[in-house]
């Protein structure tokens, strides 16, 4: 796309802006984001007749698509403050390439604070370099105003960058009252609304993954799976391949699918069958082997549909890998695949988990566009993200260790004493790193000209602050002496640095873990994770799933993708319960995670039979413990089971959805993940449910139920059983530690039987002393 005229670019300029403050109103759930400049379409030759459906295609016309994107959405969840000696600040954020957009405007929601307000100053925006116009920052009616800008179509492109300045930011620096008060919020609910026109890029493996997913957009996609009439297990298992690999592409964005039989999607989508089969209308080609093949879609050649064909599970593996491999030759619009060699994982080799086998420098935690080095005074903090197997343990007292090595600027005018180093650990304040070293010597030292620095420090990290995903903030704080000209305020020379050869070390953790614990699967799909390809987990469905449980499993296996960096490549679906078979030995070897409905009656009952939970034609609830099993849970110490109240809550609610966890009927060191819903609807209303934060930090235990009305309530139902690499000798010590209370009975018990036969051998042998006489007539 060119860039807009002289003349266009002053008819940009002359637009204005709705003066008058409304009240901010909560933006609705953003469609997937529009588009932005493209090369023209290609024109790809169409695929051979024997392999395209023999159906005519209807006149080709460009749809219309209308979509927004918020500045959370940008990567600002907290949106993008502007106080302090910070009045300026920016937002990077790209669009979808395979689209044109055909109208824009911006809903900025601004919080001003009072002091700011009663200046009387206004906001410059910025797009891509180019003004916007001002908005005043005078007094409102409201907290938060809201101001529609109308942009122009042709100033938003493929990567796009959005700047606001304070107009009196220059007054505001040189005054040495730098709190708070004068403040700017833009919030995280300023959204840009698109309306854009989709572009046809050709029928092109080469492009892969677009166009069904576009790594610039930064909206959460969606995306059609369909399958023949009769759906086969193996085909169910290569579309799980497919969706958690487009789930590590996604990444933060987020990624659903919708699984529909016998019917085409009605934009891009992917189809999965054995050669001959028919979709929708539209026969896959013939073939003896796997094959890849990307044609248009019949119902509008502008979207494109990807057909992964193959006649077995093998073969369908093989062609998912080809595919994810990516690296076709441009203009290629079929292949032929051949058989693939597909390694298997080891236990916690996750590429997205940081490394528990040696210390991990902060340098390999970084973003690719990130520095650890910080320019000038005002500057966003340095936040490094990691993921972590979620069964790290360590016994009390022990720390993590973490070692920041870090570098202020030498300049005259920074007052050493009011300078620090700050860190936070997910939320949670750490320390103060100081400019100089600490202590009286180390003061007086400093005060007659000796080198005082302090450029490394080791923090010792509480275990219970990890996460399944946490953050370090790294941030310098650095005050200027009360005689600092004005000038140096704006010095963007100097330079904080963090040392590369930082250092967090996690190599002293074990993996150890009591389940079934669900925190651990919603945070990181764990223990199916533990080997992150799947190949020790069975997907289990009923014997006829329908689409909503196909497309809840194609959901959980995105979110697998996504917090380990590997795709399932080596998962097996099973539809329904195997009587014998290698199906029953996989079941043994395997833990399984289970989608379903309680329309799926005789599958829940089959499943559930030795579990804590029942579930009858439409019910579902909580067995009743057994006499002894109530004995057994008293004596191991377990007292906090609430069955009765998982049960009563159970009972009570009609439309539900959720999950459960258990052991293994098969295997009784494997877990059960049991993902249930009352009905279709429910169950497909998880991934939604599984996008907010606040259900995710409310899911625990072994049994979960979601309601519209009351949201989250966890229950713990049955026992649980440890489970991880702990040496044998660690064990006893664990063992003993975590059943006190039945330590103690023991102990009591065997001290009151050691103290009985000690007390009737010495009554024994006093009887004997006192009365010798009568001992020996004996």
């Amino acid at each position: 796309m060119k860039w807009m005229t002289r003349k266009a670019c002053q008819l940009f300029l002359a637009f204005s802006i709705l003066a008058t403050p409304v009240m901010a109103e909560e933006p609705t759930a953003p469609e997937p984001v529009l588009p932005v400049d493209l090369p023209p379409p290609t024109v790809e030759s169409m695929p051979a007749a024997d392999s395209a459906p023999a159906v005519a295609a209807p006149p080709d016309f460009t749809p219309g698509n209308v979509s927004s994107v918020t500045v959370a959405q940008m990567g600002q969840p907290q949106g993008v403050v502007l106080s302090g000696g910070q009045l300026q600040g920016g937002i990077d954020f790209t669009l979808s390439a395979d689209q044109v957009v055909t109208h824009a405007q911006l809903a900025l929601n601004l919080k001003v604070s009072p002091a700011m307000a009663a200046r009387n100053t206004t906001l410059q925006l910025m797009l891509n370099g180019q003004p916007l116009g001002m908005v005043p920052l005078g007094s409102a009616d409201s907290n938060v105003s809201t101001y529609q800008l109308e942009i122009p179509a042709a100033m938003v492109v493929s990567r796009n960058n959005i700047s606001f300045k304070i107009n009196d930011g220059d007054a505001l620096l040189c005054q040495r009252d730098l709190s708070d008060k004068y403040q700017v919020t833009i919030m995280p609910t300023t959204r840009l609304d698109l309306e854009a026109q989709q572009l046809n890029i050709g029928a092109d493996l080469s492009h892969f993954p677009r166009p069904f997913f576009d790594e610039m957009q930064m909206t959460p996609a969606t995306l059609d799976f369909s399958f023949p009439a009769k759906t086969l297990p193996e085909q169910v298992s290569a579309a799980a391949q497919v969706a958690s690999w487009l789930g590590i592409q996604a990444d933060y964005r987020g990624i659903s699918f919708a699984a529909i039989r016998d019917k085409l999607p009605e934009k891009n989508g992917i189809l999965f069958g054995k050669s001959g089969d028919s979709i929708g209308g539209l026969t896959l080609p013939a073939s003896n082997g796997a094959m890849l093949q990307i044609i248009d879609n019949p119902g509008n050649p502008v979207y494109k549909l990807l057909l992964v064909v193959g006649n077995n599970d093998r073969q369908l593996r093989s062609a998912v890998w080809r595919l994810t491999r990516e690296q076709f030759k441009t203009l290629t619009s079929s292949t032929a695949v051949e058989p693939q060699t597909i390694p298997v994982s080891k236990p916690y080799d996750a590429p997205r988990w940081i490394s528990t086998e040696r210390p991990v420098r902060l340098s390999e935690l970084k973003r690719k566009d990130q520095s650890l080095t910080a320019t000038g005074i005002w500057h966003e903090p340095l936040r490094l993200a990691f993921r972590a197997a979620p069964d790290l343990f360590m016994w009390d007292g022990d720390t993590i260790p973490l070692k920041i090595g870090y570098r202020f600027p030498s300049e005259p005018w920074i007052d050493e004493d009011r300078s620090w180093l700050s860190m936070t650990f997910n939320g949670t304040f750490l320390h103060n790193l100081p400019v100089n070293k600490q202590g009286v010597l180390e003061t007086l030292w400093h005060k007659v000209g000796g080198d005082a620095r302090q450029e490394n420090y080791h923090m010792p990290l509480e275990p219970y602050l990890i996460y399944g995903d946490n953050q370090l903030a790294l941030y310098f704080r650095i005050e200027t002496k009360e005689n600092a000209p004005c000038s140096v305020l704006l010095n963007n020379n100097i330079k904080s640095r963090i040392d590369d050869n930082s250092w967090i070390d996690l190599s002293k953790t074990q993996h150890f873990a009591l389940l079934p614990n669900l925190s651990y699967f919603v945070g990181a799909s764990f223990p199916f994770t533990r080997l992150a390809d799947f190949s020790q987990t069975v997907l289990l469905l009923p014997e006829n799933p329908s689409e909503s449980e196909i497309g809840t499993l194609l959901d959980l296996a995105a979110r697998s993708g996504n917090a380990t960096g590997t795709a399932l490549n080596n998962n097996r679906v099973m539809f329904g319960l195997p009587s014998g078979g290698a199906n029953q030995l996989r079941l043994s070897e395997s833990d399984v995670l289970a989608v379903s409905t309680l329309e799926q009656s005789a599958f829940n009952r089959a499943l559930l039979a030795q579990s804590s939970f029942t579930s009858n034609e439409h019910t579902f609830g909580v067995r009743e413990p057994t006499a002894w099993e109530k004995v057994q849970r008293w004596l191991e110490g377990d007292w906090s089971a609430s069955g009765v109240d998982a049960d009563r809550y159970f009972s009570s609610n009609e439309a539900w959805r959720g999950f459960v966890s258990f052991r293994s009927q098969w295997n009784p060191s494997r877990l059960v993940v049991m993902a249930i819903g009352s009905n279709d609807e429910q169950l497909s209303r998880l991934h939604n449910d599984l996008s907010s934060a606040r259900i995710n930090a409310g899911i625990r235990g072994d049994a979960a139920i979601i309601t519209d009305e009351n949201g989250v309530r966890s229950f713990r139902v049955g026992p649980q059983f440890p489970s991880g690499q702990m040496p044998w000798y660690m064990m006893m010590v664990w063992y003993a530690n975590q059943h006190s209370a039945m330590l103690a009975i023991f102990g009591l018990l065997f001290a009151t039987i050691i103290g009985l036969s000690l007390y009737a051998l010495l009554k024994q042998r006093a009887r004997k002393r006192l009365n010798p006489q009568g001992s020996d007539r004996e």
